[in-house]
């Protein structure tokens, strides 16, 4: 016979799982000495909603779901946004959460929620084991579902008197699968929609970022010549710094990647996913649009695809690639290849301006340049986001961690605590800004804790940019945005880590250089200047990729 918790922890150690995020509470004692006594690790962390954003971070850098853990109430009511966060960003994660015994409790309702109800509109499954027999089957189905594409949250509670049953109850393998293909018809019609096409491009958006889809991809473009672009989620399945590179879909319309999408006849649409925020308006009858997924399109009313290839998204890309085989001689790309031109032109001019306090693209090129390709930068959410989601060109896959999809503030730095742990031999940047890194600022005690050598850059403008920017787009006065800031250099001291703060922008460069060099835990408190940001995104952009002929 084995103690329920200890199957448990031994259906986790098959499923491959290294690390569960989380604090934990009484009634999980049974199973934290369970875990104590395996080879995994136990990452405590100081808010459960860290852990939650942890555990997503780790399934969507590896495709093998994170575990993260919690008590019964409050601590599971603290994993509800990092489940959409999961969910909606397509994140593998599985969520374990105590209860009290279901049996027999003298504690009446103290503390108890319905924490599988709660999750149920959030998850892919969610279940509360009332057996320790069926532990098995429960843990390797919660990890199916939560890998398979499309992949997202699970949950799984385990009351405290299951967690100290005894059973006989042994671990289940895990079965051989292949994802279908797609069928042959399909194939046939998207073939000749792009052959037809005089302006055919390619988008890449989430579900392209997958290792064997990005090497069909990169041979899909380099033997057919297509010009592509990428949603926000999508940067870097291909190297961006490629000679058909378009940009990125980081406005909802009016940039300079907006004219080709304008100009094209035929999109087709690889990983695009209608959770992420639109890349581009559909308006019936403009043009052809292919979806190529795992699964077919969610039609809404800017996306309605006319032509749905669903299956293994890769082989997808080689079939198509073998059936078109070479370019056309009628597909014209002049007008993509001006478009291109004068977005790397617009690029780099505002990346020029080293004004201080910093402005947005000088902060992208500035990081950029002080990391190598494979080294990742993750973001917090707020207006510098759109600025790196346009001017940074990645060069691999998951090498800038943004979320496009719940688009939650507070996940910037658990997400590259997550990001070292899971790639501890790359340099790891979280990029804050001010508000969304005081929401879980508290986790700089764990990244020392854990001795990681991670920097932290808080974009300090002591207001919610993003909304002040929205709320001055839609001629607002400005109200309810403006608020104070500790000493970001003395709070960083305050946790055991180094605390920078530059004056000019060079000086930032310096410190920048310094805290990548240094081991350990360094923060930079950096002023930025959102003021032009304004006029930038909504007047001058639109008006220069307007006048590109």
């Amino acid at each position: 016979m084995t103690k329920a918790s200890d199957l448990f922890v031994q259906a986790l150690e098959a499923e491959g799982v290294t690390h569960v995020f989380g604090i934990p509470g009484e009634e999980n004692l049974d199973l934290l000495e369970s875990l104590r006594a395996s080879d995994i690790a136990l990452v405590l962390t100081r808010h459960e909603q860290a852990a939650g954003f942890m555990a997503a971070t780790y399934g969507r850098l590896t495709g093998n779901a994170g575990v993260c853990l919690s008590t019964l109430g409050p601590g599971a009511t603290n994993l509800v946004t990092p489940a959409a966060y999961a969910q909606l960003g397509a994140m593998p994660m599985l969520m374990i959460t105590g209860q009290k015994p279901i049996r027999t409790s003298k504690q009446g309702h103290f503390q108890i929620v319905d924490v599988v109800d709660m999750m149920r509109p959030l998850t892919k499954s969610t279940h509360q084991l009332v057996s320790a027999d069926s532990i098995p089957a429960r843990v390797r189905d919660a990890f199916q579902r939560a890998e398979e594409e499309r992949p997202g949250a699970t949950h799984l509670e385990l009351p405290q008197d299951i967690a100290g049953d005894e059973t006989d109850a042994r671990l289940l393998p895990a079965p051989y699968t292949r994802r279908p293909l797609a069928e042959h018809k399909a194939i046939a019609h998207a073939v000749e929609a792009i052959r037809k096409a005089k302006h055919p491009l390619l988008m890449l958006g989430a579900g392209a970022n997958r290792k064997t889809t990005a090497r069909m991809l990169r041979a899909f473009v380099d033997r057919l010549g297509i010009p592509f672009f990428s949603t926000q989620m999508g940067k870097g399945v291909l190297d961006e710094t490629h000679p058909l590179w378009l940009g990125t879909a980081a406005l909802s319309d009016k940039d300079f990647v907006h004219r080709a999408i304008d100009a094209a006849d035929c999109i087709v649409n690889i990983g695009h996913d209608v959770i992420e925020k639109p890349p581009f308006f559909m308006h019936r009858g403009r043009r052809t649009v292919i979806h190529v997924n795992y699964e077919s399109a969610v039609v809404d009313q800017v996306y309605f695809p006319q032509i749905e290839v669903v299956g293994d998204i890769a082989n997808t890309v080689w079939q198509l690639a073998e059936a078109l085989d070479t370019p056309q001689p009628h597909w014209d790309f002049a007008f993509f290849d001006r478009v291109r031109t004068a977005l790397c032109e617009n690029i780099a001019e505002l990346s020029a301006d080293d004004r201080f306090p910093v402005h947005g693209p000088h902060l992208v090129k500035t990081l950029r340049d002080a990391l190598d390709p494979r080294d990742i930068v993750c973001l917090d959410n707020g207006l510098y986001k759109l600025w790196f989601a346009r001017n940074d060109r990645c060069r691999e896959p998951n090498t800038l961690l943004l979320d496009n999809a719940l688009a939650t503030m507070g996940a910037g730095l658990p997400s590259a605590i997550a990001a070292k742990l899971v790639h501890g031999e790359r340099k790891v940047v979280a990029v804050c800004g001010d508000g969304g890194f005081m929401m879980n600022s508290q986790e700089l005690e764990t990244a020392v804790r854990l001795k990681l050598d991670l920097v932290v850059i808080v974009l300090r403008d002591d207001a919610y940019g993003m909304i002040k920017w929205k709320q001055q787009h839609e001629d607002y006065p400005v109200y309810g945005m403006d608020y104070g800031n500790p000493d970001f250099v003395r709070y960083a001291e305050s946790y055991g880590a180094r605390g920078h703060r530059p004056d000019s922008a060079a000086a930032f460069a310096k410190a920048l250089r310094s805290a990548l060099d240094a081991p350990g835990v360094d923060l930079i408190d950096l002023a930025i200047d959102y003021g032009d940001d304004e006029a930038l995104l909504n007047t001058e952009i639109p008006a220069r990729s307007a006048a590109i002929d």
